[in-house]
């Protein structure tokens, strides 16, 4: 048995080759993710007549072509969590890291732990794709709370007290009437330079041309607010403009991008057997159902209910001590918190829409508010119960699937 440790970082690796009792046959040497060296790692592999197995961690995506390429040419490989092996590297008296160490040591973990090495499988393409979309939607919901966030900040310096009367209400950044107003205005000297009849009648003819209601009384409570707010940002500086402007456009088309990558993941969900079990489900809409399903993925690959609640993080590991059993026990979060994240903005609408069918999971989290448990707490609790729904529901649509296949089959 022949173990090859690579511990995996951007552009390159360092590998490691060992055989049980500590025995290197290669020291710890560094390739980078190129064709050439890659390909040379193959053939030193391939070359031995013992069984030889491959171990890396979990790397975010800088894995990814390594992992690839070795699967690609029918090498054994075990793709390990980064927190497992940390876990292992603990136990260490001596502490230190390189990653020429760390090779070592992920060569040693494949050694203690032959026999229980999964290999790896990749999982279906579309789930892949889902999965990459989820992630960069996720990236992009950071950049549009601090786009908003930057937006806010300057429309206080230019428009105090604006936001509050002009909020956002609208999913089509298009067509938001905070941002076309502030395109349109940007300061509020801009509005106090007129009368108050010429500013309301500017106001009304701006309303008809972008599609608003035109209220003469709302443009009467602008022209009052901009008359005794004190901007903090002087309109004859040549940058202010430019940064509104700029600001309302970058919110924009980070809406778009939002827009395009969630359309992208609803056209490859609904080609899915669970998506159309999955959509009605109680407390999951159009946009919420491909993100849940980009999640969790394959469930196949969960070997129970249990396994996908402890994917999620909300698990409650038990705690035991002598005559002491613990109770109250917090969740691991030791999984996917983007998982956690979707699941709970399925229970928050959930809990918003109050649902007359499919009222299982409602009910569950109902019955533990009653309990006295936070409402916190109560919807993490029914996403517990949520998941074990979906697990069931995954298996049985899929059963029926292949059944259903098979039938055909038969009959032609």
């Amino acid at each position: 048995m022949i173990s090859v440790g690579i511990d995996v970082s951007k552009e390159k690796s360092m590998v490691c080759i060992m055989k049980p009792y500590g025995e290197i046959l290669k020291s710890p040497y560094e390739i980078s993710h190129t064709k050439e060296e890659l390909g040379e790692l193959i053939r030193t592999i391939k070359s031995f007549t013992e069984e030889t197995k491959v171990v890396m961690e979990v790397t975010g995506y800088y894995h990814l072509p390594v992992l690839n390429t070795l699967f690609e040419n029918d090498i054994f490989v075990s793709v390990i969590n980064a927190l497992v092996m940390k876990k292992y590297a603990s136990t260490s008296i001596r502490k230190g890291k390189t990653d020429k160490i760390d090779s070592v040591k992920i060569a040693n973990y494949a050694l203690s732990y032959w026999h229980e090495l999964r290999r790896y499988s990749p999982r279906a393409d579309i789930y892949d794709e889902l999965n990459l979309l989820s992630r960069q939607y996720h990236q992009y919901i950071n950049m549009r709370v601090k786009a908003k966030v930057t937006l806010g900040n300057l429309l206080d310096k230019t428009m105090p007290g604006i936001t509050g009367l002009l909020r956002n209400s609208s999913e089509n950044p298009d067509s938001d009437k905070l941002y076309s107003f502030a395109i349109e205005y940007w300061h509020f000297d801009n509005v106090t330079q007129k009368s108050e009849k010429k500013f309301v009648d500017s106001y009304i003819k701006w309303a008809k041309r972008e599609g608003y209601h035109r209220s003469e009384s709302k443009a009467k409570t602008i022209y009052a607010l901009a008359l005794n707010a004190i901007p903090s940002l002087n309109s004859n500086t040549p940058s202010t403009k430019m940064l509104v402007l700029e600001a309302v456009r970058v919110h924009r088309e980070i809406e778009k991008t939002l827009t395009v990558i969630l359309t992208r993941m609803q056209g490859l969900a609904k080609g899915l057997t669970e998506y159309s079990f999955v959509r009605d489900m109680s407390g999951v809409g159009d946009k919420l159902a491909p993100r849940l399903i980009a999640e969790i993925g394959d469930v196949f690959r969960f070997h129970s209910p249990k396994a996908l609640v402890a994917f999620a993080g909300i698990d409650a590991p038990p705690y035991q001590s002598g005559a002491f059993t613990g109770t109250r026990c917090k969740i691991s979060k030791r999984g996917s918190k983007y998982l956690r994240k979707t699941g709970y903005e399925v229970m928050k609408v959930l809990k918003s829409v109050k649902p007359t069918s499919d009222t299982a999971v409602y009910d569950f989290i109902l019955k533990k508010e009653s309990e006295g448990k936070s409402k916190k707490s109560a919807k993490i609790a029914g996403l517990n119960k949520f998941l074990h729904i979906y697990y069931a529901r995954f298996k049985e649509a899929y059963l029926e699937a292949t059944y259903v296949q098979e039938h055909d089959i038969v009959c032609e």
